[in-house]
């Protein structure tokens, strides 16, 4: 009976606890509108990324996880990169091949019927 009588007085203390801090909140009424935190440190745009402004990479967090935005223009700048990365790739490996090629021939010994 006492634990009940407890439980309801400490359930009518928080009740009104809560209810004078919400009511009674002050003399500045409404607070002034948050701006929404933005992305702090964003990737430079003058250099390609490097792995250590990747890892430095951090998202405020946000009331459902992180900002769309700013995780979709760090992906699409990812993207981006790697893309214009296996370019270069790609053209290289060409070049090296073709290198390849040209030495290969230019390397073979003549035949006897070469001579002739």
């Amino acid at each position: 009976m006492y634990m009940f009588l407890f439980l309801v007085v400490a359930l009518v203390v928080v009740v009104g606890a809560v209810t004078l801090s919400v009511v009674g909140g002050g003399d500045s009424g409404v607070l002034p509108e948050a701006a929404p935190e933005r992305l702090r440190d964003p990737m430079p745009l003058d250099r390609p990324l490097h792995r250590g402004d990747v890892e430095a990479l951090r998202f405020p967090v946000t009331l459902r996880g992180y900002r769309m935005a700013d995780v979709d223009d760090a992906l699409g700048r990812l993207g981006a990169e790697l893309a214009e990365r296996d370019a270069r790739i790609a053209d290289l490996e060409a070049a090296l091949d073709g290198a390849r090629v040209i030495a290969a021939t230019s390397l073979e010994k003549p035949t006897e019927e070469d001579h002739r």
